[in-house]
């Protein structure tokens, strides 16, 4: 709501890297997809990296122990290359995309839910098959989560299904994250009743939203502390809650899922 920047992490930026070289492999001939080339476009996301995100650069940089200089980023080519490459070569090891055609990579979806609200955002992979079923895939360079804890992954995915069913009609036959750092593949074979779940809870963290609107947003402390960029805002931190903007600068008739890479 406040749209305050956020501090790059590692995590994230490495996910860029990878997500950026995996997308530009499914433009090469399909005999041409294999580690040496995606590593080749790795290199040329990093460059692309330097030129339009030096902070990301030098966010990375850091986390590697080298000087923090993007202007040597071709320098330091080679070097954040060979520490990223093996992701890439796990994604080998998990899926052969020799033999796939994807139907679409990157794709925006932005669909109404109820009048006035809908969702969007990007999916990562959306494969078809010869007969129609339609596979929804998502690349995540962290670890799996452990057992027990799955639900709290899949929603991501139930979200791009839910999506994809109220813009085609079509439910997804197949849900699968791959888990690059762990070797690890999640698949869920969604149900009516699941999307019709993740609506629902949707539509209820949205009228959460409106009602902390006008009760305030009060702070909800657990160890994921830790991870927030936000502490020096917090109450519970000694910080002071920002002033809520006007609402014709957060009033989204959308709500968005973000790209993580930890989970």
């Amino acid at each position: 709501m406040d749209r305050i920047p956020e501090e790059p992490s590692a995590a994230a930026l490495r996910g860029n890297l990878v997500h950026s070289a995996l997308e530009g492999l499914f433009d090469l001939p399909a005999h041409e997809r294999n580690v040496r080339a995606a590593t080749a476009l790795l290199e040329q996301a990093w460059l692309a990296m330097a030129e339009s995100n030096p902070a990301g650069v030098s966010a990375l940089l850091v986390d590697a122990q080298l000087p923090n200089d993007p202007a040597q980023a071709e320098s330091f080519a080679a070097h954040m290359v060979s520490r990223i490459e093996p992701l890439l070569e796990t994604y080998f090891s998990l899926e052969d995309p020799t033999r796939l055609n994807p139907h679409a990579r990157e794709m925006a979806v932005n669909v109404s839910i109820t009048e006035g609200f809908g969702i969007r955002g990007f999916i990562d992979r959306v494969d078809i098959a010869p007969a129609g079923q339609v596979r929804i895939v998502d690349y995540k360079t962290g670890k799996a989560p452990r057992a027990g804890f799955e639900s709290s992954a899949m929603f991501q995915m139930r979200f791009y299904a839910l999506a994809w069913w109220r813009m085609t009609g079509d439910i997804p036959a197949m849900l699968q994250l791959l888990y690059l750092g762990s070797k690890e593949v999640l698949r869920y074979e969604p149900a009516e009743h699941d999307l019709l779940v993740t609506e629902r809870k949707i539509l209820s963290i949205r009228a959460q939203i409106q009602q902390a609107v006008l009760e305030g947003f009060e702070p909800k402390p657990s160890k994921l502390c830790g991870w927030c960029s936000y502490q020096h805002l917090c109450p519970k931190y000694g910080g002071t809650i920002p002033e809520l903007p006007h609402s014709d600068s957060w009033e989204s008739t959308t709500f968005e899922t973000v790209r993580t890479e930890e989970a």
